[in-house]
């Protein structure tokens, strides 16, 4: 007979010390341990192509998947649209209507997936309204699946780029699909606060979690004017950070981001759904930690991220693959960043336990002073108006833009150590890149000319005028949306919409 397993199963802490799943959470939203979802992000090109890739994946062991769109998809054009151009099927797939979310789910069952993840900011409700439609043409409820929409359209105007009309409008469309789905999909994740984009464009520790509840604090607040409870709205919510190679303060920096958002959900808000004090965690490895130069240091890189964020006891992560640097992964690559997951997850026995390094001097010390740095810049924040007037008024991107050159100068100097680009430099190694086929550009642009021909263009005509009358009362605009959408109204038409309304994006001088 097998003795017992050695490794340790359950917590153990001092009397009188918080343990894991107990209030402010920062040992873990959970006492038991329990293996994260797993999922990829993946997508180029067409929607039969992506199809393929996600069901390989599938096939693989993912248990959850994140649909990486090109940007003009995130940014609501069409990829007939002059202005789409030589973008189409670049860095994501291509998604113009509810045709190309068939085609992308074709043979997927929707039920049996934990989650769809997706990059939708400024299009968030749009991507919330294609798979309410999609779901509906399977005769499945949407709560029999999970949905993670990212739809933080504020963290565009700080870190990333893709926002399409101003501030306040943009907070608005968010909390429209926040609300809807509060109300008629209450399992879905309508909000994914997101830090990775801030941490990526340069930001420490101590910033990303700051601005990412600055911003979640926006779009709570825009939900409480409108008659939300915040405990219809919290328990959905996720968080999703960046994971770095700076294991201790990564670690530290996840327990102390718990501790904060408990807090502030019963202190601030006055939360009492318990759900509602615990923020969950999708962990995503760095893509600014890899490198072209010796690209398959990037396969460790990854690994003691992935090892980082199992030690902090993330609900989801990602692995990047270790060619991102160099274009979208290949196949073999995506499948390696995978299994790095399944051997953290399977092999290591980290997932035995709950919080394993709780404890150490090093952590608790860094968890302690992290947490006092964020609430410090928290109240910053608030003082200067809360996120959405930093925004407007470039204070964001202007603490981001110093924070970058701060990171890239300590890089040059040799400071920070980047092995294979700033010491043991070596001779370029011979890799396999993956490259978009030229002819699915011109394949996408022509299924999306084919779905307007054959559509109801009096149904989609009428969808439409009933969203120009709807964002002009200032109502909602999901249900228009979806009704659109049903329809195969583009998601470039539906924006066109709204930026009648709304207008484009003009940044300040102070940007």
């Amino acid at each position: 007979m097998r003795g017992e397993d050695p490794r340790l199963k359950t917590d153990y802490a001092p009397e009188g010390a918080e343990h894991p799943g107990e209030f402010p959470y920062t040992r873990g939203v959970s006492a038991e341990p329990k293996p994260w979802i797993m999922g990829q992000y993946a997508g180029f090109g067409t929607p039969r192509e992506s199809n393929e890739r996600f069901r390989r994946l599938l096939d693989a062991g993912v248990t959850g998947f994140s649909v990486a769109m090109d940007l003009p998809t995130q940014m609501g054009i069409d990829s007939d649209d002059p202005r789409a151009a030589g973008e189409v099927g670049r860095v994501g797939v291509a998604i113009d209507s509810l045709a190309d979310i068939e085609i992308l789910m074709d043979g997927i069952p929707l039920e049996k997936i934990s989650q769809v993840r997706t990059t939708a900011n400024s299009i968030g409700y749009i991507w919330a309204a294609l798979f309410i439609a999609l779901a509906e043409k399977r005769d499945v409820s949407p709560n029999e699946f999970g949905m993670f929409i990212q739809n933080d359209v504020l963290k565009e105007f700080i870190a990333r780029g893709t926002q399409i009309f101003p501030p306040e409008p943009s907070l608005r469309l968010a909390v429209d699909c926040i609300e809807y789905c509060a109300e008629h999909v209450p399992n879905w994740t309508p909000l994914a606060m997101s830090g990775y984009h801030i941490r990526e464009s340069g930001a420490s520790a101590t910033q990303e979690i700051a601005f990412t509840f600055a911003n979640a604090r926006a779009y709570l607040d825009e939900c409480v004017r409108r008659g939300v409870s915040v405990d219809a709205v919290a328990p959905t919510l996720f968080t999703f950070l960046a994971i770095t190679t700076d294991v201790l303060q990564e670690v530290a920096k996840f327990r102390a981001a718990r501790r904060v958002w408990a807090r502030l959900m019963r202190d601030h808000y006055g939360a009492q759904d318990p759900r509602s004090h615990q923020l969950r965690i999708f962990a995503f490895t760095a893509g600014s930690s890899l490198t072209a130069q010796q690209p398959l240091n990037n396969v460790v890189r990854a690994s003691v991220e992935a090892t980082a964020a199992a030690l902090a006891g993330v609900q989801t992560m990602h692995v990047s693959a270790y060619d991102e640097a160099l274009g979208v992964p290949t196949e073999s690559a995506a499948t390696l960043a995978l299994r790095t997951q399944q051997v953290v997850a399977f092999e290591t026995g980290l997932t035995t336990t709950v919080d394993p390094l709780a404890g150490s001097y090093a952590v608790e010390q860094l968890t302690d002073e992290l947490e006092s740095s964020i609430w410090h810049l928290l109240e910053h924040i608030e003082v200067r108006g809360g996120a959405l007037a930093c925004i407007e008024s470039g204070e964001f991107a202007r603490e981001l833009s110093d924070a970058a050159y701060r990171h890239t100068l300590t890089v040059e100097s040799g400071d920070r150590v980047v092995v294979g680009v700033n010491r043991f430099p070596a001779a370029a190694e011979p890799l396999e890149v993956f490259r978009i086929d030229p002819a699915s550009e011109a394949e996408q642009v022509k299924a999306v000319q084919e779905v307007r021909a054959r559509r109801d263009g009096a149904a989609v005509d009428a969808a439409l005028r009933r969203l120009r009358a709807d964002v002009t009362a200032g109502r909602s605009v999901m249900p228009a949306t979806v009704e659109a959408v049903k329809a195969y109204a583009t998601i470039g038409e539906v924006v066109d919409v709204l930026r009648e309304a709304h207008g484009g994006w003009v940044p300040s001088a102070a940007f």
